[in-house]
């Protein structure tokens, strides 16, 4: 907690930057101790919770990782390029949660297609409707990434949690709700794109 109050000069900033950008796992773990306590602290204050908030700061310090080269002095301390790269992430969680959630109605809508008028009075119309819906979505699937398709059955057909999913494939929790994300932005896209001709 002493060194987030602490902040370090300049010149140990600068050896800090130059150690990441070398890929010294020892200067990894010196930004971690010196700015997670901040950093965090920023990503909070977006999104008010903190398992989202967690996986978002290991995010942070992934990029910084890869991309520490592209930190210029010039423009600022490390903790302001730190404290922005930290709000921007966030703040696509944000937007990748209410992208996520509004492709998640759109699937659910189009999947079950509750049209009671039409299984009441055409059942079997309503089966081989519900039947090319169905199909529709087995090729879609298919065509899916493999790690984007295994996240989609997973969570729908089995109905396992996203933290679930993270530890029966080994994947990062931020990673698996990516890809069922990407997922169903594609299957949404595409039986919105057929819809007239299934319904």
């Amino acid at each position: 907690m002493q060194a987030t109050l602490d902040y370090p000069t300049l010149l140990e900033d600068l050896e800090l930057v130059d150690g990441l950008v070398k890929h010294e796992p020892t200067s990894m773990e010196l930004l971690c101790r010196r700015y997670s306590t901040v950093l965090k602290a920023i990503i909070m204050k977006v999104l008010h919770d903190e398992s989202e908030a967690e996986d978002v700061l290991q995010e942070v310090f992934l990029q910084v990782w890869d991309r520490a080269l592209t930190y210029s002095p010039e423009k600022g301390k490390l903790l302001s390029w730190l404290s922005t790269v930290a709000r921007r992430r966030a703040i696509d969680r944000v937007r990748q949660t209410c992208a996520y959630r509004r492709a998640t109605d759109r699937f659910e809508v189009v999947s079950r297609h509750p049209c009671k008028e039409i299984s009441e009075t055409h059942p079997v119309e309503h089966a081989a409707q519900q039947n090319d819906v169905r199909k529709l979505i087995d090729r879609q699937l298919d065509l899916l990434p493999d790690n984007q398709r295994q996240a989609l059955c997973l969570a729908y057909l089995e109905g396992r949690s996203q933290r679930e999913i993270a530890s029966i494939t080994r994947t990062p929790l931020g990673t698996v709700k990516t890809r069922i994300e990407l997922g169903l932005k594609k299957l949404s896209h595409a039986i919105g794109g057929s819809r007239d001709k299934i319904l």
